[in-house]
């Protein structure tokens, strides 16, 4: 008989500060919407070209920055399960930033 059992998963950290919450609100929104406003940036300033060019090369940018930190915060047993912008950035939030704060 093969017993295979499934790890236990830590739960996604509750953050308790409202500094924690406030910072956690910005990588989630710098997450999320950095891409959008880097293109209506580009497309403010120079031409539709060029932001078609800074989307694209800012999607690239967007998923290496959450890929990093998804990786450097979420424990390795957990790192097969998908994780939106909030879980990335509750997890690197309480992990890295408040990581002192009770």
């Amino acid at each position: 008989m093969n017993n295979d059992y499934i790890d236990l998963i830590e739960p996604t950290p509750t953050l308790k500060s409202n500094k924690c919450k406030a910072l956690a609100l910005l990588l989630r929104l710098f997450l999320q919407f950095g891409t959008l406003v880097v293109a209506l940036v580009a497309w403010y300033m120079y031409d539709y070209f060029i932001a078609g060019a800074a989307l694209l090369l800012t999607f690239v940018v967007m998923g290496i920055i959450r890929s990093k930190l998804r990786n450097s915060v979420i424990p390795p047993s957990q790192r097969e399960y998908h994780y939106n912008d909030d879980g990335i950035s509750k997890w690197y939030t309480a992990k890295m930033l408040c990581s002192g704060e009770s």
